[in-house]
């Protein structure tokens, strides 16, 4: 047991399972029957079968699973026939890998444990704990249904081994469709996968370059285990389904990395994987979109022994590519550079990476503190989020390091006055901060069916540009980009330099406006100027760049 009778009792009056009152009558029969407290708890018939299994997985630490409305891989029923499934008060949920999930009454019997794994030829049972009346249920719906006759096992399994995955036909059908969901997105270029349930369907939609397609819809008996098996995947509670979870997992091989995210809803559980592909995203800073004069200026900036380089955006903006970007150029033998970060998205050689964990205490200003200790070179904060990482990124970045961090504002030279908001003092800002850089993301071209067009009137006048003769293309749609016209993304860019002019500004609290134009005044180009640019360059669309940028 993990917890005594009394650690029980208290726990069930919080929760409200019991009132006091109930709870000192069962510790009275307890006594006088000298039995124990969850022994007396059952005899008094006070809770339902599935509260009392809710109560023995608090006891066994074993998880706890409803089996209502739950949907079983039913080709896993042949591994243990009927007649076993009801003496034992067992059914098979999902297998993974060389394991299987199996629900059960009474998962702490050693000898029913035992004899599960010698009907189903599984050394590893995964139990979870369902009420007796649920697994009955569960059993008397599933066994009913017509059972595939049994074919003869591999020779793994007679040889008393589990079944292998990957076997043609012998793989089960919610492995299939996970992994093929997975295997698909990866080659259309997916960033996320959307597995979303409604009332008579789940829809699955990929987003490829910043946008959601429509990839398919699977059957609703197969939500809860599709579901199941990407929570397997990805180390969460199968048993939990009222409260979001977050996981990761590795799929296929070393360089795909999955970040998963659960969500309940009226219909189920949505579900969001985040495919991060380091085989696939380039980390080559000459490669991300700069221009020639912004990307000389930014190689300086970064290069420079302190100071702190920001750069801005709202979510999905590319930025924590480009700080990778410049990781990756800054990276040598020479340099001892650590990060902190939320969470670590692709790891990097001879870079030390850590993750936040506020229940571990690791936020971004502690795990901060605790780097300036590490004697460190360069310094990556995934965020400022608050005053105290602010404090603690400008007092590293006073002291002789490099900091490279994001923040969420429209533009560059609000990053200055967002700083201020927080509460740093502005001769502060004005001393440490040396280079902000905004970004947005645009889709590029497919150039293999890009072809030349004249944009619509009021789209020229949106973008307000005086275009003469220049040309202008799209994507007229091919296999190659899937008909979208589009194929990868391209950023845009707005790079500011703290000269002595905007740190006077910045000491003298002018407003993010002011600062702007100064900025402009220096020769900044605005994002909206370098979409203009990078439309010219025939690298993308009018449309594109308006749906990025706001009016200037």
């Amino acid at each position: 047991m993990v917890m005594d009778s009394g650690e029980l009792k208290e726990i069930l009056i919080k929760e409200g399972v019991l009132n006091a009152q109930q709870a000192e009558a069962v510790s009275g029969k307890s006594s006088e029957n000298n039995i124990t407290f969850q022994e007396a708890l059952r005899q008094s018939g006070i809770l339902s079968e599935e509260d009392m299994a809710k109560v023995n997985s608090l006891l066994l630490g074993i998880p706890y699973l409803d089996l209502n409305g739950y949907s079983i891989d039913t080709t896993l029923l042949e591994l243990l026939p009927e007649q076993h499934a009801r003496k034992l008060k067992a059914i098979p949920l999902f297998r993974v890998q060389d394991s299987i999930a199996v629900a059960m009454a009474y998962p702490d019997d050693i000898i029913m444990l035992d004899e599960l794994r010698r009907i189903t030829r599984f050394d590893n049972i995964d139990p979870v704990i369902s009420g007796l009346g649920g697994i009955n249920k569960a059993l008397d719906t599933y066994y009913a249904l017509s059972v595939k006759p049994k074919k003869s096992a591999p020779a793994a399994a007679q040889a008393g081994q589990p079944h292998q995955e990957g076997h043609g036909e012998e793989e089960a059908p919610v492995i299939k469709m996970v992994n093929e969901m997975i295997t698909r997105a990866v080659a259309e270029r997916a960033s996320d996968i959307h597995i979303e349930p409604e009332e008579n369907i789940v829809r699955v939609r990929y987003r490829i370059d910043g946008i959601l397609y429509e990839s398919g819809k699977l059957p609703k008996n197969a939500q809860n285990a599709v579901i199941s098996r990407i929570k397997v995947l990805s180390h969460l509670d199968i048993a939990e389904n009222r409260k979001p979870q977050d996981g990761r997992m590795r799929f296929d091989n070393k360089d795909l990395d999955i970040r998963v995210s659960t969500f309940p809803t009226i219909h189920g559980e949505n579900v969001v994987l985040r495919i991060l592909d380091k085989s696939a995203v380039n980390l080559d800073m000459r490669e991300l979109g700069f221009s020639g004069e912004d990307f000389k200026l930014l190689d300086k900036a970064i290069h420079n022994p302190n100071g702190i380089v920001l750069v801005t955006g709202p979510t999905g903006s590319g930025k924590t590519t480009t700080l990778y970007a410049v990781l990756s150029r800054l990276n040598s033998m020479e340099k001892n550079i650590i990060t902190i970060e939320d969470p670590v998205e692709y790891e990097l050689p001879l870079i030390r990476q850590t993750i936040v964990n506020p229940k571990a205490g690791i936020t971004f200003a502690t795990g901060l503190r605790s780097i300036l200790r590490q004697d460190p070179d360069i310094i990556m904060v995934g965020e400022i989020r608050d005053r105290e990482t602010a404090d603690v990124s400008i007092q590293a970045a006073l002291t002789g390091h490099l900091v490279l961090s994001t923040l969420h504002t429209n533009d560059s030279a609000s990053a200055l006055t967002r700083l201020m908001d927080m509460g740093i003092e502005p001769f502060l800002v004005s001393s440490s901060v040396t280079a902000i850089l905004a970004q947005r993301l645009v889709r590029k071209i497919c150039v293999s069916c890009r072809r030349e067009y004249t944009p619509e009137v009021r789209i020229m006048e949106e973008l307000g540009s005086s275009h003469g003769t220049a040309k202008f293309y799209k994507g007229t749609g091919c296999p190659a980009c899937k008909q979208s016209g589009f194929l990868g993304r391209i950023g845009i860019f707005e790079l500011v330099m703290v000269n002595e002019e905007i740190r006077k500004m910045v000491e003298s609290k002018c407003s993010a406006d002011e600062i702007k134009k100064k900025a402009l005044d220096s020769g900044m180009t605005t994002l909206r100027r370098d979409g203009l640019n990078k439309i010219a360059a025939g690298l993308t669309t009018p449309e594109e760049v308006l749906r990025a940028t706001e009016i200037e």
